[in-house]
């Protein structure tokens, strides 16, 4: 596969080249804060990554992979399956490779293109760990045990507190800073994480020299995504979602019984389109003029909700059968798939590896003696 476009990471030419410098968000590692007028200018560097965890459902498409989709083309991107990140929680060794696999089929049948970004699996690059133990050094246990997500993990499952769910947010700093993202795109429930990761290169730069820069959130537009009963967000786990795999029946099955506006107890009573769940998905799958159509029946009563959701139902089979499709197609072409995961883990590693190299040289291990290359 030919690599895809993109400034190639700089060779240090000799220790401690980078020693005052900051590692610049396009690959230069030489970068000193300024970009002289004659460097091209570069794209800014977006890092975003998911859990193999297993079927994608609405809720990821809408609130994340679309906009991973559009993002691809005016970003220089760094797509990571995280699969260190998905063995803090009970899994089957012997299904994780599936899993990554089909993750990257969904992922592709989404519209994610290994041409444009760089699609790879977060284990086949070791630096990310080894900077994620870097990074602790300077990542406090107070901080850490602040973060809402572990306290919650921890409530929910009290008998699996393991180390890797209280230091997960070290790791996913690691993931961000190994390609000097500047951008991530994060939604309500990562905003927490992130800032602690922008503390983390705050610390890491005082104690150890300017070596960071300090990512910034990207938010989307995109509105929050509820689960089918109208209550939270969309979760496997809470059985809310419409699994993007799921047939056409499977799909309406669940859609008709999708919780509306609580104030149409009858077909004869007016709504709010603006307090539907079901109406917020109108949005992504239905065009602007039979949402006004769906807006005006609604609130005039003018159709129930159960027309509403018939007409919501033929955007989403649309949108569904497309990725059904182009799923199948990969996976009846597995080494396919494996050709995108290696390429994107070997671009991925050559920026990695000058990152950490910068990293070691700060630390002191790089003039270590018999240190491995």
């Amino acid at each position: 596969m030919p690599s895809r476009e993109g400034p190639p990471p700089a060779k240090l030419s000799a220790p401690h080249a980078t020693s005052q410098r900051l590692l610049d968000p396009s690959g230069r590692a030489d970068y000193n804060g300024a970009m002289s007028e004659t460097q091209p200018a570069s794209r800014e560097t977006i890092f975003s990554g998911i859990q193999p965890s297993g079927e994608l459902h609405l809720g990821n498409y809408l609130g994340a992979i679309r906009n991973w989709v559009a993002l691809q083309s005016s970003y220089r991107c760094f797509f990571c399956i995280v699969d260190y990140h998905a063995i803090t929680q009970p899994f089957e060794p012997a299904e994780l490779g599936r899993r990554v696999r089909e993750m990257a089929s969904d992922l592709i049948a989404c519209g994610i293109d290994a041409e444009k970004c760089t699609l790879f699996v977060q284990s086949a690059v070791r630096e990310h760990t080894e900077l994620a133990w870097a990074l602790s050094s300077v990542a406090s246990h107070g901080e850490l045990g602040r973060m809402t997500q572990f306290k919650e993990k921890a409530a929910k499952n009290p008998d699996n507190i393991n180390a890797g769910i209280f230091t997960y947010p070290v790791l996913q700093a690691a993931d961000i800073l190994l390609y000097r993202a500047t951008k991530v795109p994060v939604g309500e429930d990562q905003r927490q994480h992130l800032e602690l990761a922008r503390e983390i290169v705050r610390k890491w730069n005082a104690r150890f020299g300017e070596t960071f820069r300090e990512p910034e959130a990207l938010y989307s537009s995109t509105p929050k995504i509820l689960g089918l009963d109208g209550q939270a967000k969309m979760s496997k786990s809470l059985g809310n979602t419409i699994s993007l795999r799921e047939d056409d029946a499977a799909v309406w099955n669940k859609l008709r019984t999708a919780a509306t506006d609580p104030a149409r107890v009858r077909r004869t009573d007016a709504g709010d389109p603006d307090k539907c769940n079901v109406f917020t998905l109108h949005k992504f799958f239905t065009g602007a003029e039979r949402q006004a159509d769906v807006r005006q029946g609604c609130t005039t009563a003018g159709i129930g909700c159960i027309d509403c959701k018939k007409i919501l139902l033929e955007g989403i089979k649309a949108d569904l059968e497309r990725i059904r499709t182009r799923r199948a197609e990969l996976l009846s072409k597995p080494e396919a798939i494996d050709e995108i995961l290696v390429e994107g883990a070997r671009q991925a590693r050559d920026v990695a590896a000058e990152t950490m190299a910068v990293v070691r040289d700060r630390l002191g291990i790089e003039r270590i003696p018999g240190r491995a290359p």
